[in-house]
């Protein structure tokens, strides 16, 4: 991986040999991710191994926007892109992070099953209970995504709870099916990291 440089024009930063060690790792742990998703077999595997897999990559992904260049990215996103495009890409991809780090008893993605009490258990306002308070009756999205791999499309919908009040019982799969999901979340992260790369022009030198 070539060190990661900022993607807007008048933001770009290289990073500190700190954030270079940091950000080579999670970038190669992130990429051998997307490269076993990307095979058949994967979908094969034990439901525990392929959602503890995909909860590393949300775990990892949540750590590099910390990155400052991510969020200028992220910003412009909100300029060139489809609508909603930036809020799942970072406040829906934190949503699903939060969930899957506060709450570790679940093995298996259509085992994520949650509502308000549980998810407020010690304090109410925060991350998990403002983000379904706010996307709570959003219209649904959605979106195609390429399969270079197989050459084939692969279409994904991301629903949001029509409420979000005591006693609703909301499941991560409503907001979105397994495998459509994991697709597309890896290919929406990895559009936002790839935007850190510098590609080599393979002419120059």
């Amino acid at each position: 991986m070539n060190p990661p440089n900022g993607p807007v024009e008048g933001q770009a930063k290289k990073p500190s040999e700190q954030e270079l060690v940091f950000l080579t790792q999670a970038y190669n742990f992130f990429y051998d991710i997307c490269e076993e998703m990307r095979s058949e077999s994967f979908w094969q595997k034990d439901p525990y191994y392929r959602f503890s897999r995909v909860r590393d990559a949300f775990l990892v992904y949540s750590e590099v926007l910390e990155y400052e260049p991510v969020g200028y990215f992220l910003e412009a996103l909100k300029k060139a892109r489809p609508p909603m495009e930036a809020e799942l890409s970072k406040e829906f991809f934190l949503f699903i992070r939060n969930l899957l780090i506060h709450f570790p008893f679940f093995k298996s993605w259509d085992e994520v099953l949650f509502n308000k009490g549980l998810i407020n258990w010690s304090k109410p306002g925060r991350t998990i209970d403002k983000f379904l308070a706010k996307f709570a009756g959003h219209d649904f999205v959605k979106y195609r995504i390429w399969d270079a791999e197989n050459k084939k499309f692969e279409y994904v919908t991301i629903s949001f709870p029509k409420v979000y009040g005591e006693g609703t019982e909301i499941m991560l799969k409503t907001f979105m099916p397994e495998r459509e999901g994991m697709i597309f979340s890896m290919s929406l992260m990895r559009i936002v990291l790839d935007s850190q790369v510098e590609v080599e022009d393979p002419t120059n030198g």
